[in-house]
């Protein structure tokens, strides 16, 4: 029997009945695509996954991205190794949503942990969905037609990600390959029908529509709306756990507290739709 369990009034479940290593039935597929709508992430217990596996699952949902610039695992290049030992990761201790320095940002995120430190190292999630939903009426309609730039250097500077020859060339293709694009600041959910906003302090440069002074103005004030706790849900990892989150109306933070222990997590991305 498959339930999910929230774990707060805004966002996130637990689920049960589910393990992720089976072949994955239309069913049970369909049932994580409506608990994402309605959750927005869901977590997995006492799961035990192979990186092939991690993959596999994750194809289920849609295309696997390939990300330019962090290194892929030997088993499986389509899955993402954050490990800290590796590579700089501050850029995940910010409130963010992956890859909308995209064209069709992501649908969603499979993370995995392989190996938690003692202490720390927590991730948290908010709902852009519930953020937008408390704003005033006001300010939804003034939100509403605008558009923000989305730039891949805003969190990998040449000064962080190219301190090799080899990581310099790396940077520079991602960035050539990844011009800056524009997405709505409101987004509207596909499955859903629901309006989040949709920029984040990771990758959005500026709002199109409006001066540098007032476009400063207004995304400080959107990041820390978005962040606040009424909408946030923090996960404490065990080993075992596997979160699945829908990439397009939540952004995440990953907490840089367990230095200088090593935390490793592996992640797929599901490439999603464009922006409306």
């Amino acid at each position: 029997m498959i339930s999910f369990t929230p774990v707060s009034s805004s966002i996130g479940a637990v689920a049960d009945g589910i393990r992720l290593s089976d072949p994955l039935a239309e069913p049970t597929r369909d049932a994580i695509i409506a608990a994402l709508a309605e959750h927005h992430v869901v977590f997995f217990r006492d799961q035990t996954l192979t990186p092939v596996q991690h993959r596999d699952f994750a194809a289920r949902f849609g295309k696997l991205h390939i990300h330019p610039i962090y290194p892929k695992h030997t088993e499986a290049p389509e899955i993402i190794v954050l490990d800290t030992d590796l590579v700089d990761l501050q850029d995940n201790a910010i409130w963010h949503t992956d890859v909308t320095f995209a064209p069709t940002p992501p649908m969603g995120g499979v993370l995995v942990a392989r190996l938690l430190p003692p202490r720390g190292g927590d991730t948290l999630w908010s709902s852009n969905i519930a953020a937008y939903e408390a704003l005033s009426p006001a300010m939804q309609a003034f939100l509403k037609p605008l558009t923000a730039t989305h730039n891949i250097t805003q969190s990998f500077p040449t000064e962080r990600f190219a301190m090799t020859p080899e990581a310099q060339e790396r940077l520079e293709s991602a960035k050539r390959n990844n011009p800056p694009v524009s997405h709505p600041v409101v987004r509207t959910h596909p499955v859903s029908g629901r309006h989040g906003l949709f920029v984040n302090d990771g990758f959005t440069t500026h709002i199109n529509e409006l001066s540098a002074a007032e476009s400063r103005a207004l995304l400080p004030m959107l990041y820390a709306h978005s962040s606040k706790p009424e909408f946030v849900v923090r996960w404490k990892w065990r080993a075992g756990d596997v979160a699945f989150w829908d990439n397009r109306l939540t952004q995440h933070y990953a907490t840089d507290d367990y230095r200088p222990s090593r935390r490793v997590m592996n992640r797929a991305t599901i490439i999603g739709d464009r922006p409306i």
